[in-house]
């Protein structure tokens, strides 16, 4: 599996795996998280992607069960985010959903993810939501102190646009290695609208989440797309989902597709995607089916 340098010491490979999903199901035990991270870890795929707030703020605590009393947590690099609080869980009292960018709350959260996960540090923090009252000094600041302190070793953000990310890196130390957006066929606005673009000229690792678009991707309304990708999944002897996460990989920005699902055989074949050679009229036939239309 292709590994992709953050430029901070660290690299992380080329599929990440997500647990915004690792608290549904039937079968939310230890043992069956290990396997899905054993099966990952049989691809290369080394680094798994977590959230305080993924399922109603218990995701972390499942994955540190699961890493409790094994040696799995120096195999992999662990992203988490913070600053989504949410009527539930924890944060049950809140009388709305907010955002809290204050340094108080992010090293609050840092604390519970490193409790709740068992673990000494977190490789990568990302700020999951831009704050619109975010007072980008203090943010900054707290977010250089917790690097400084070894709790987390490099700093992203998730779903910033340009201007989010150019106001926090100007009061900050640490780079933002990173910026999680959602881009997949069905949401491809992030190629044309200087999103992507920005990442590449400032070297920022753009990871994709919803790769698949939550599963949106095989609705009928898609009968037209999906006709496309299994025209060419057809001509490349593989399958729609690996074409569609191919897709994305073959985009010079070297975009990180988060995968996730709980079912062990989808993640056995996340790496399929990595053995596709998906050219520039192939990228191209994909785009515009995506699209509807030809391009201009």
């Amino acid at each position: 599996m292709e590994r992709v340098d953050l430029g901070v010491g660290m690299s992380i490979s080329r599929i990440v795996y997500g647990m915004w999903r690792l608290t549904d199901g039937a079968d939310t035990s230890p043992v069956h998280v290990q396997e899905k991270i054993e099966t990952c870890l049989a691809q290369g795929i080394t680094t798994v992607d977590q959230a305080d707030i993924y399922g109603g703020y218990m995701a972390e605590e499942l994955l540190g069960k699961a890493l409790k009393g094994t040696a799995l947590r120096d195999k992999i690099e662990i992203v988490t985010k913070c600053n989504i609080v949410a009527p539930v869980g924890r944060h049950a009292m809140a009388r709305v959903k907010y955002y809290d960018t204050s340094r108080a709350h992010i090293m609050a959260s840092i604390d519970a993810s490193l409790r709740l996960m068992g673990v000494d540090y977190i490789d990568l923090l990302l700020i999951h939501r831009p704050d619109p009252i975010m007072d980008h000094l203090e943010t900054g600041s707290a977010l250089d102190d917790i690097v400084s302190t070894g709790k987390i070793r490099a700093v992203g953000v998730s779903n910033f646009r340009p201007w989010d990310i150019d106001l926090l890196q100007s009061a900050m130390k640490s780079p933002i290695v990173a910026n999680q957006i959602e881009i997949s066929v069905l949401h491809y606005k992030p190629f044309t609208n200087g999103d992507i673009a920005f990442l590449q000229q400032r070297g920022i690792t753009t990871m994709a989440w919803s790769p698949l678009a939550g599963g949106a991707l095989f609705n009928t309304a898609n009968k037209s797309l999906l006709g496309a990708l299994a025209t060419v999944a057809e001509r490349l002897e593989s399958d729609v989902t690996s074409v569609a996460v191919a897709w994305l990989l073959a985009h010079p920005a070297r975009i990180l597709p988060v995968m996730g699902t709980n079912n062990l055989d989808r993640i056995a074949a996340f790496s399929k995607a990595t053995t596709l050679i998906i050219d520039r009229q192939t990228w191209y036939e994909i785009y515009t089916a995506a699209l509807g239309e030809e391009v201009p």
